[in-house]
């Protein structure tokens, strides 16, 4: 066979083994693969593939089988710090991290270590040739025996197909395998009445109450609530400003503050730092939930220090709030402005319609039938029921 040009790549024999195999530079670098076939027709065409993906700037095979879940890892948390998005949270020990990152970071082996503020990765995870459609079932299959949601299990797997899309955007990997999500339940309907509000708050710890009032009258979330220093709260005007920093939306917005809230944050002192004390919130929410009827806790099997809980959750006293305002006539457009919603499809999620609202609305409508004339109506209903009588002839 006549030599091929320089740069064109060939196929070679090894000794020993029946598979042909390609030999190219890229990027100054020898590249041989082997093509995993005896015919030479179909070792050339992996050849053509192989010097085109290099030819677009693909990274080659061998690159490809040097990347390491932690190189994907880490280009996902740099997208996020670029991007300034505000799921990036940080850690006790001062890593970054997003929802459902630590659970793949256990599955694909991944390990660091953070030392005076600085993260040192001892164990760097599986080969990205390992991630694959079948890595992420096995996955899922493991997050289910644990006993995880759909939902949570989703949010791990969205971060996994993110860091593969990265990795294909920048030339890392030649494609992104399938990631297939798991069916998730309903969005919760949960919210609060004000009646089960003041038996909750009553079997809440003293210091957690201000922060609970704040969550169920304003709507704050609670990533916002903790950050709001006294520099930002108006007791005066009953008013606390959110700084667009601190927000999910990047925008500043006004919350109006209840009489009850206003007059618990009178009683604290000294009013410097941070406003809203969030100490054992989880633990001191769930027994305060099961003591007032709201919830259970349930106690695992070999872990007596981490039981479950169902029941209402912190994020219900953000749709209740939604709720309250627009039941008190508040124009939705102001709602959203004080709950921070941008779009109208969330906030109409969190507009809960109970049955009471159901059985209230025709109740309304009644009331306002009521106002009509009895003759009117009585004349409405002959004039009816004559028509009715002459249709009925006319088709006859």
């Amino acid at each position: 066979m006549a030599r091929r040009a320089n740069g064109e790549g060939g196929l070679i024999k090894i000794t020993g083994c029946r598979y042909w195999y390609v030999q190219y530079y890229q990027d100054g670098r020898q590249v041989r693969v082997s093509t995993k076939t005896e015919v030479k027709a179909e070792a050339l065409a992996t050849l053509r593939k192989l010097m085109n993906d290099r030819d677009n700037g693909l990274a080659s095979v061998a690159d490809v089988r040097r990347l390491r879940y932690a190189d994907l890892r880490q280009a996902l948390i740099d997208s996020y710090v670029a991007a300034g998005n505000k799921s990036l949270k940080e850690k006790e020990d001062g890593s970054d991290t997003i929802a459902g990152l630590t659970t793949l970071d256990t599955f694909f082996g991944y390990k660091a270590e953070v030392v005076d503020g600085k993260v040192t990765v001892t164990e760097r995870g599986v080969s990205v040739a390992q991630i694959t459609t079948d890595a992420a079932r096995r996955f899922v299959r493991q997050r289910r025996e644990e006993g995880t949601g759909n939902a949570a299990i989703n949010r791990s797997l969205a971060a996994l197909r993110r860091m593969l899309r990265i990795a294909k955007r920048d030339k890392k990997i030649h494609d992104v395998p399938f990631i297939e999500f798991q069916k998730e339940p309903s969005p919760r309907k949960g919210f609060l009445e004000v009646e089960n509000f003041r038996a909750l708050l009553e079997a809440l710890p003293v210091h957690l109450r201000p922060l609970i009032t704040l969550l169920y009258f304003c709507g704050a979330r609670i990533g916002e609530a903790l950050q709001i220093e006294w520099s930002q709260v108006n007791l005066r005007t009953r008013t606390i400003r959110l700084e667009p920093e601190q927000t999910k939306t990047s925008e500043g917005r006004l919350l109006p503050l209840p009489p009850v809230l206003v007059t618990m944050l009178n009683d604290i002192e000294p009013k410097t730092g941070r406003v809203f004390d969030g100490t054992n919130l989880r633990k001191d929410w769930m027994t305060a939930c099961a003591a007032s009827g709201l919830g259970r806790i349930i106690e695992v099997e070999g872990k007596p220090h981490d039981p479950r809980y169902k029941g209402l959750t912190l994020h219900d006293l953000r749709r209740s709030a939604v709720r309250n305002l627009v039941r008190a006539g508040v124009p939705e457009t102001v709602a959203m402005k004080i709950s921070g919603h941008k779009t109208r499809s969330v906030f109409d999620r969190y507009n809960i319609v109970s049955d009471n609202d159901v059985t209230n609305a025709m109740q309304a409508v009644v009331s306002a039938s009521a106002k009509i004339p009895v003759r009117s109506v009585k004349r409405l209903a002959k004039q009816a029921v004559g028509k009715t009588h002459v249709a009925l002839s006319s088709n006859g």
